[in-house]
C-alpha cells in the first residue's frame, strides 16, 4: 500500500480566549463554531474559569509565559488564516497577544473585547481595558463589543439604539479599524447592531443590520460564538461585511436551533451543530 502524501491544508483559525468549563463559551465554543463552518481551531488559553450556566466562580491565570508558548508552538508548525481574540485578563496578556500579532504578521484578527461574563462577573482586570485599547484596537481588522463592553471602554453608558452609532464613532476615534457594536442587551422585538468603519476619505460609513430577537433563554456564548465566526468567514474567503453577515445568520439559526434544549439550571447555550459543514481543504 503506497503512502499518501499531503497536497491539501485546512482552513486554520485560531482562537486566544479563556476557557469556559461549562462548553457554553470561550474556546469552547469556539472551537464548535470553527468546526461547524468548515475550519480547523485551534487555541491559545489565556486563563481557565470555573463556570456553568449559573456563573463563573473563580478564575486561574496561566503565567503570560506559558501563554506565549501556546502561540510560538501553533504559529510556528501549523500556521493560521485567521485569528480569533476573546478574554485578555490583564495588560500583560494583552502585550503578549500584541507581540505575537507582529511577530507572525498575522492580518485577519476579530477582538471580542470580553469585559463582563452573560451572568454578570467581571472577568478582566482594570488595567487590562487600557492596553486592549492601545495594543490590540489597531492592530485588529474588527472588534465585536456589545453595548455593555463598549459602555465600559468609552466611560459612558449605551443605552439606546440612538446611543449606537455616536458609540462605535467614538471606538473608531480610539483607534479601532471597524466595529461591529452589538445591540441584543436592548429591549425590542427586534435586534440591531451596527458595522461601522472610515472610508478613504476619512468618514465614517455605518450599516444598520437588524434581525427578529429569537425568544429564548439559551444566550450564553453568543458572542463568544458571533466573533468566531466572523473569524471562520473570514478565512473563508469572504469579505468583511459579508462574513459579518454570514455569522449574524449563523448565530441567530443556532439560537433557533437550541431554544427547547434545557443544559443546566441557569443560561443555557446555542447549537452550533446544527448543520455543520465538512472541513474545507485548500491546496498546499
Amino acid at each position: 500500500m503506497s503512502l499518501v502524501l499531503p497536497s491539501r491544508q485546512y482552513v486554520r483559525v485560531l482562537t486566544i480566549a479563556g476557557s469556559d468549563s461549562g462548553g457554553g463559551a470561550g474556546i469552547q465554543a469556539d472551537l464548535k463554531t470553527m468546526a461547524a463552518l468548515g475550519c480547523y481551531g485551534m487555541s491559545a488559553v489565556t486563563a481557565l474559569t470555573a463556570q456553568n450556566t449559573r456563573g463563573v466562580t473563580g478564575i486561574h491565570a496561566p503565567p503570560a509565559e506559558f501563554l506565549t508558548a501556546q502561540l510560538d508552538a501553533v504559529l510556528t508548525d501549523i500556521g493560521a488564516h485567521a485569528v480569533k481574540i476573546g478574554m485578555l485578563h490583564s495588560a500583560e496578556v494583552a502585550s503578549v497577544v500584541a507581540q505575537a500579532i507582529d511577530r507572525y504578521q498575522l492580518h485577519q484578527v476579530v477582538l471580542d473585547p470580553v469585559m463582563v461574563s452573560a451572568t454578570g462577573a467581571r472577568l478582566i482586570e482594570p488595567s487590562a481595558s487600557d492596553a486592549i485599547v492601545r495594543e490590540l484596537f489597531p492592530r485588529s481588522s474588527i472588534i465585536t463589543p456589545n453595548i455593555d463592553e463598549a459602555g465600559l471602554l468609552l466611560g459612558e453608558p449605551v443605552r439606546s439604539t440612538d446611543d449606537m452609532a455616536p458609540a462605535a464613532q467614538a471606538l473608531l476615534a480610539m483607534g479601532a479599524k471597524t466595529v461591529l457594536l452589538k445591540g441584543a442587551h436592548l429591549p425590542g422585538d427586534e435586534v440591531q447592531d451596527l458595522l461601522a468603519s472610515v472610508d478613504s476619505s476619512g468618514r465614517p460609513v455605518v450599516h444598520a443590520m437588524t434581525a427578529p430577537r429569537v425568544n429564548t433563554l439559551n444566550l450564553h456564548g453568543a458572542g463568544c460564538t458571533l466573533s468566531s465566526a466572523i473569524a471562520a468567514y473570514l478565512a473563508l474567503g469572504l469579505p468583511l461585511l459579508e462574513a459579518v453577515e454570514a455569522s449574524r445568520v449563523y448565530v441567530r439559526e443556532a439560537l433557533q436551533a437550541g431554544a427547547d434544549v434545557k443544559t443546566g439550571e441557569g443560561v443555557g447555550t446555542l447549537n452550533h451543530a446544527f448543520a455543520p459543514t465538512p472541513t474545507r481543504k485548500l491546496p498546499l
